[in-house]
């Protein structure tokens, strides 16, 4: 009984990842061929991008302030706080900005795309634009699977620079240390591999997030509730495996470019 229930485990994580794989690679080659729904994309981006920037900006200013009370009161104790800024920048651009983004937007936007989509699957408006012979993975996935690279890249920007000035507030005003020595610390360390770390890796997150959600929305079954299932399976997929790509990447870039 326990190795069916184990064996019969095994083949459907199997068959989900390979369903997965296989969908995501649709949505990516759909990117590099005719027709393309610019409209949608447009309104994908303003959903995503501009609808979450408020609690990605707030979320980077406060991530960034903690990192400056933390790192003051440690390095008070070998007398190296003037490497305060430092610190924060490294830390907010190589890993916590692009990955706080990523799960913010994943809360917010994977979830919405599993829960739009598979609505629509269980009121069968799918059936109906395959009968009017429009390919919904170009319609309804692609759009949204590019527009969400898109803005992850820049909302990931915008984390970075809120952090880096979340940790200038709180070194001016909270730990009264000098504004100027924190910034120019925050920008005179930053190299190149650190740039390109910070950046590819929103660009994984947007596929992933996207990519899981609508893959979660277009497999919807069982009615509401299975639209509710679908939901809560995108956003904790999502968040778990921009995780662990955020661990991969990082052992992969540090092995390629290792720090100075």
């Amino acid at each position: 009984m326990a190795i069916g229930i184990v064996e019969r485990t095994a083949k459907d994580i199997v068959h989900t990842a390979q369903d997965y794989t296989l969908f995501g690679y649709r949505a990516v080659m759909n990117l590099f061929r005719p027709p393309r729904y610019w409209t949608d994309f447009l309104m994908q981006a303003n959903i995503i991008g501009v609808g979450s920037t408020t609690i990605v900006l707030l979320s980077g200013f406060f991530t960034g302030g903690v990192l400056a009370l933390q790192s003051e009161a440690t390095l008070a104790q070998f007398g190296a706080t003037a490497v305060t800024g430092r610190f924060v920048s490294l830390t907010m651009i190589r890993e916590l900005g692009p990955v706080l983004t990523g799960i913010m937007v994943a809360g917010r936007n994977a979830s919405s795309m599993a829960s739009e989509l598979g609505s629509m699957v269980v009121t069968e408006q799918i059936d109906a634009m395959r009968a009017l012979g429009v390919d919904p993975m170009r319609k309804l996935v692609t759009p949204r699977l590019f527009a969400c690279i898109s803005m992850l890249f820049f909302l990931t920007i915008l984390a970075d620079a809120f952090g880096i000035f979340g940790g200038g507030f709180v070194t001016v005003f909270m730990n009264h240390q000098n504004g100027t020595q924190y910034f120019s610390q925050a920008w005179e360390h930053l190299r190149y591999p650190d740039i390109i770390q910070g950046l590819v890796k929103p660009l994984v997150s947007g596929f992933i997030i996207a990519s899981v959600g609508c893959f979660y929305g277009m497999r919807t079954s069982g009615g509401t509730e299975g639209v509710g299932r679908s939901t809560i399976d995108a956003v904790v997929f999502s968040s778990v495996i921009i995780i662990f790509a955020d661990f991969l990447l990082t052992q992969v870039m540090l092995t390629l470019m290792p720090p100075l």
